[in-house]
């Protein structure tokens, strides 16, 4: 049986050419059903790249960017597992702010603070985000509710931040 992955995807530089090898891909092959939630912003760039069809080929799921009709079935199971990977800084900070602008923010907004969900926010900023004035206050107020942060590396793999979900490495 496998388990429910929510992967919410957001617009960094990289998710139109590495989703699929790099996040998507790999947790598939340890094991979790995907149910994906793209930013509108992500929707378009992963369709433009042709990356939107392959990330469609790993999940039996829709990969939705928009909210449901009301009288539309629900196109996820709820997950006990989020991972938001990758998180634009803008994302985050809607994150950690409880904005819940498009259906990416909500689904990751309505999970955030329930005990029996884990969340993992892989996030992709420049080194300069670092002396922002709110963003260490946007990464506490994250931590305080329990989220687990990573920071994706521009260069090396984004394969890390998988070994922070439940049941870490491929050989746990």
């Amino acid at each position: 049986m496998s388990r429910v992955l929510g992967l919410v995807v957001s617009s960094c530089g990289g998710a139109e050419t590495r989703l699929c090898a790099e996040l998507a891909g790999p947790a598939a092959e340890r094991g979790w059903r995907l149910a994906v939630t793209l930013t509108p912003t992500a929707g378009r760039w992963l369709a433009a790249s042709g990356e939107l069809d392959r990330l469609r080929g790993l999940t039996d799921l829709e990969v939705r960017s928009r909210s449901r009709l009301p009288g539309e079935p629900r196109p996820h199971p709820d997950p006990e597992v989020f991972l938001f990977a990758p998180a634009s800084a803008g994302s985050v900070a809607k994150l950690a702010l409880g904005l819940a602008d498009n259906q990416a923010m909500t689904v990751l907004g309505d999970a955030l603070g329930d005990p029996a969900v884990t969340i993992v926010v892989g996030y992709q900023v420049r080194d300069t985000r670092f002396g922002h004035p709110a963003w260490q206050g946007h990464l506490d107020a994250l931590a305080s509710a329990g989220v687990r942060t990573h920071r994706l590396d521009w260069a090396g793999p984004w394969t890390g931040v998988l070994d922070l979900l439940p049941g870490g490495s491929p050989a746990s």
